[in-house]
């Protein structure tokens, strides 16, 4: 990094942009729908801050809404389902979620994709678990290999990074073993208000969390402040169609309201 006395500074670009500019390149022809949505999350928010009052531990929510997202995908398994040829579908019974994790690499903090594997069949606190031991100094060593394999990457020429994410996204055995079947993705995570933002269009299904933002709500004729989640659902829509995806939406935004895993 180098700075200027007239007013600014030149930073490098960071390597692992190049990871995201070539998977954008490639999804950019998908046929997305999208659904802006606000769910109500005021009982599973309330339930993460009297478990954290009373034992200490504060429970990841991203943790929390991937086990809702598993279980909900596992009911509606068409919207993480992958073309194969002209004429097939694959719907895998797994659901495997990637999500960005930061995690601290020297002095910095470096997103990590990570596959969160079999969602639809783990707990809310085994999820937070695998969440938490990778932000952790004990997961030092799969970071050091993982830093330099992105630090490589933009020395690939362009066409050759491309070929092969192409041969991963043709084959959904391929593509489900390296980037999961679904993207959840956050832009709220540090913010303390609403809005929303689109997934990259690269799977069938994404999820992109915006923020949390308090909001009156009409509740059985009692108008009542609750916690609303802004929350992007984008779908491929050469695969699932309206009625399919509103069915998805309806069982996800049930789950969260319920506090699906958090309750005994």
């Amino acid at each position: 990094m180098t700075r200027d006395p007239d007013g600014y500074t030149v930073a490098p670009f960071p390597a692992v942009r190049h990871v995201y500019l070539d998977t954008l390149h490639l999804a950019y022809r998908k046929h997305d729908i999208h659904a802006l949505l606000e769910l109500d999350v005021t009982l599973p928010r309330g339930l993460i801050r009297e478990h954290k009052a009373r034992t200490g531990e504060g429970l990841s929510f991203t943790a929390f809404v991937l086990a809702c997202l598993g279980r909900a995908v596992e009911a509606h398994k068409m919207v993480h389902a992958y073309r194969v040829g002209r004429n097939r579908l694959v719907l895998f019974d797994q659901v495997d979620v990637t999500t960005m994790v930061e995690i601290p690499v020297g002095d910095q903090r470096t997103p990590l994709a990570h596959v969160i594997r079999a969602t639809n069949r783990r707990s809310v606190h085994d999820i937070h678990t695998e969440i938490r031991t990778l932000q952790t100094e004990r997961n030092r060593e799969r970071r050091v290999p993982y830093a330099r394999l992105v630090g490589l990457y933009p020395w690939v020429p362009a066409f050759l990074r491309r070929l092969v994410w192409k041969a991963i996204l043709k084959n959904p055995h391929r593509m489900k073993a390296r980037i999961g079947t679904v993207l959840l993705s956050s832009v709220g995570m540090f913010g303390q208000s609403g809005g929303w933002g689109l997934a990259v269009p690269l799977y069938t299904l994404g999820v992109l969390l915006g923020g949390i933002a308090e909001k009156p709500v009409v509740v059985d004729g009692q108008t009542e402040v609750r916690e609303l989640l802004s929350v992007t659902l984008s779908f491929d829509h050469d695969i699932v169609d309206g009625a399919p995806a509103a069915r998805f939406t309806q069982r996800f935004a049930d789950l969260l309201a319920s506090g699906y895993g958090l309750i005994e």
